[in-house]
């Protein structure tokens, strides 16, 4: 098993929050995984907000549930993780409380330790391209549907505070990738990040 330097991770209060400010606030925080006893860590720069019932957009709209979409209802401080285009795996963090199916889905990481790994996961790509996407990120770090449903701080995969307390300038757009909701400004990145999904056009900063 590999020894992970473990740090704490985030606390379930901090998911408590309203989803658009965890999403927020999860920027630089730093994501530890131990999947297949391999050590992979990267840092968090694109997220997006999702949230529940009244979102076109969200997997929970109007609280549809169904056998894929159960963990969305489950604790904050949870894992739900689905399967894009029967294809990818994208990995999201439940927020707020049970029953609400608000989440925060992970759009892109800086890649920080165990570049090896995620390259041999990954194939034949440049580095930036490592997790710079949902389903590119659940590769690079091992992330399967496995983790669906688990509450991070007893998973193989945690989220903690970075070891500097560095300070992000956040930039808000409207979500990508979607059809419904599509102009909801919901998607916050670290702006200037040089291993986003895409760069950033328009939007407010903060």
């Amino acid at each position: 098993m590999t020894q992970v330097r473990r740090a704490a991770t985030l606390p379930v209060a901090f998911f408590r929050r309203p989803t658009e400010v965890v999403a927020q606030d999860l920027l630089g925080m730093v994501v530890v995984s131990t999947a297949g006893n391999q050590l992979t860590t990267a840092r968090i720069v694109e997220t997006e907000a999702y949230l529940g019932y009244d979102d076109p957009a969200s997997h929970g709209y109007r609280h549809r549930r169904n056998a894929r979409n159960q963990a969305l209802f489950g604790p904050p401080g949870s894992w739900y993780v689905y399967l894009s285009y029967g294809m990818h795996w994208c990995a999201n963090l439940v927020c707020q409380r049970t029953g609400l199916a608000s989440a925060v889905l992970l759009r892109a990481l800086e890649p920080l330790e165990g570049l090896d790994v995620m390259r041999r996961r990954r194939g034949p790509v440049p580095d930036r391209e490592l997790c710079s996407g949902p389903g590119k990120l659940c590769q690079a770090l091992g992330i399967t549907r496995d983790l669906d449903g688990r509450r991070i701080a007893e998973s193989d995969v945690v989220v903690h505070r970075p070891r500097s307390n560095e300070e992000n300038t956040i930039a808000v757009t409207s979500r990508i990738g979607i059809t419904k909701a599509a102009d909801w400004p919901l998607r916050f990145v670290v702006a200037g990040s040089p291993w986003l999904s895409r760069k950033t056009t328009g939007g407010g900063s903060q």
